[in-house]
């Protein structure tokens, strides 16, 4: 062409570039036929490749698929462009939004079959073990068990100069990766997005899809389907929106633009049930190492505790100092309201904070408690430092009269209700004081409905031990009915709670008495 259409045209390419990434970019003028300009276009690319940052081969392994095709004699053979991480031959991959998971037969790029493949190069991958028609454009191959697929993604959203404006709820064409889909906007600040601006918001997919923190993504317009904008994932597993959550912007602010340090916090002070380090990896990309880090740094900071190790869970400073304060709370709550009984279960403690409250983190709250000696525990349960039971006169007099009740009827014990119904105090007071005397072991319980004194026992085994002195170790229940004086309806039970104490052993018909002479 002619040096004016020349111009012409350089002209018409920086009026169509301007205002985009590709603003000042270099404008070489090449001529296919004569080559010339051939030399200046080959230092333009090499210019633009010296300044191009590499891609990242530390994170963990991402390819969006491309293709999916069938080879013979190799089976199926997936492509696309490794944009992060490294892959081997032979290792283990998973197939998202599927998640199942594949051994790689080999791979080639460039070309050439390679051993290993890195971020940033073209890569085919065969996969063994799945048919070509399972695996789709859209689809992407990833670290097993590190990345999740998703239908809600918070984001950066940018409209271009040209565009319309876009309504609050508007649906678009979703590009991002090699995956399409439809989605419907959700403005996070405002209900309309103007021409040229940029605005925080929530893309509501209709399909699955796969981003991490600082993934790009393009917008089209529904219909006609022109390019309209794009912008920058923030949170690729992000939470409904709702108006009570006033906090929401601030936090996106910090996903964007905030260090790991700050990220990392601000993840875990939003999540009330506490946030497991896969699920920040998930969310950003990140190494689990790099998290597990960060993690640790912010702990000797107290601005997170530190529920577990492995796998790792974390919980806001704040929120774990609630737990611990309702926990103290509750227990001293629990013995104003019951001074007869010694302790609250740990399970029941557990289910008085509800579902609120993740068992790691009632536990890690326990043993903190513990270890501050702000409570204590006896077995399964926990009370607090110097707490005693404390009975009143009247609860006094009771829990004699109980005993006596017991006592003074040797093995020919009364019926439970029959004790408690004589007492002048509320039966609910009656019954702690009986599980106190269970407790202390003067009274034990023999089977669900017998109760017998201590001290008629241990006479009950003297007897025994007497009987097998003189009459041998076998005892039918005809004799042991006459050496306890007792009738059938209390011999069988006392027999089978002293085959539990192993002090007898069915044999038969018969008991064979264990008791040392």
């Amino acid at each position: 062409v002619d040096r004016d259409a020349c111009e012409l045209v350089r002209l018409e390419v920086a009026e169509f570039v301007k205002g985009s990434f590709l603003a000042h970019a270099p404008i070489v003028k090449v001529s296919a036929k004569t080559g010339a300009g051939i030399s200046e276009l080959k230092q333009a690319l090499q210019s633009a490749a010296a300044t191009t940052a590499n891609r990242n081969s530390d994170r963990y392994f991402r390819l969006p698929v491309d293709r999916s095709f069938p080879v013979k004699g190799f089976g199926t053979v997936v492509t696309g462009t490794l944009i992060s991480g490294q892959l081997a031959s032979g290792d283990e991959v998973e197939l998202l939004p599927q998640r199942e998971k594949y051994r790689v037969r080999g791979l080639q790029t460039g070309g050439k079959t390679v051993e290993r493949a890195a971020a940033g190069q073209r890569t085919a991958v065969n996969l063994s073990g799945v048919e070509h028609t399972a695996v789709r454009r859209g689809m992407v191959l990833c670290a097993p068990g590190r990345l999740r697929a998703t239908r809600r993604m918070d984001v950066r959203l940018e409209l271009l100069p040209n565009a319309a404006k876009l309504k609050h709820r508007a649906q678009v064409h979703f590009h991002a990766g090699t995956a399409e889909t439809v989605g419907e906007v959700l403005l996070l600040e405002d209900t309309v997005l103007l021409p040229g601006q940029n605005a925080l918001a929530q893309i509501r997919l209709q399909e699955d899809a796969v981003a991490v923190r600082k993934d790009r993504f393009i917008i089209r317009q529904f219909s006609p389907v022109i390019t309209i904008g794009g912008g920058e994932v923030l949170d690729p597993l992000a939470r409904r929106p709702t108006r009570k959550d006033a906090g929401r912007v601030e936090f996106l602010k910090t996903l964007e633009a905030g260090s790991p340090r700050e990220i990392v916090n601000s993840m875990t002070q939003r999540s009330l049930l506490g946030l497991a380090g896969e699920e920040i990896v998930a969310r950003t990309g990140w190494q689990q190492s790099e998290v597990q880090a960060i993690a640790a740094g912010l702990a000797e900071e107290r601005a997170l505790r530190v529920i577990s190790g492995e796998p790792l869970l974390l919980l806001g400073e704040k929120q774990f100092q609630e737990i611990c304060e309702k926990l103290r709370g509750r227990v001293e709550r629990f013995h104003k309201e019951n001074p007869l009984l010694p302790g609250i279960p740990r399970e029941e403690l557990r289910s008085i904070l509800g579902k609120r409250v993740r068992t790691e983190s009632f536990r890690a709250a326990i043993e903190q408690l513990l270890a501050e000696k702000k409570i204590v525990a006896a077995g399964e349960l926990v009370k607090l430092p110097g707490a005693e039971i404390t009975l009143t006169a009247q609860e006094l007099q009771a829990k004699g009269q109980i005993e006596q009740a017991f006592a003074k009827t040797a093995l020919a014990v009364p019926s439970v209700n029959e004790v408690l119904a004589k007492l002048t105090i509320e039966r609910g007071r009656t019954e702690k004081l009986l599980q106190i005397l269970l407790k202390e072991k003067v009274l034990v319980r023999v089977s669900p409905e017998l109760i017998f004194h201590a001290a008629a026992l241990n006479n009950l085994i003297a007897l025994l031990r007497a009987y097998k002195k003189s009459k041998g170790e076998h005892i039918g229940v005809p004799a042991f009915k006459e050496l306890a004086g007792i009738t059938r309806k209390y011999a069988i039970p006392l027999l089978e709670y002293l085959d539990r104490q192993r002090l007898t052993r069915r044999a038969g018909d018969e008991r064979v008495i264990l008791i040392a002479e």
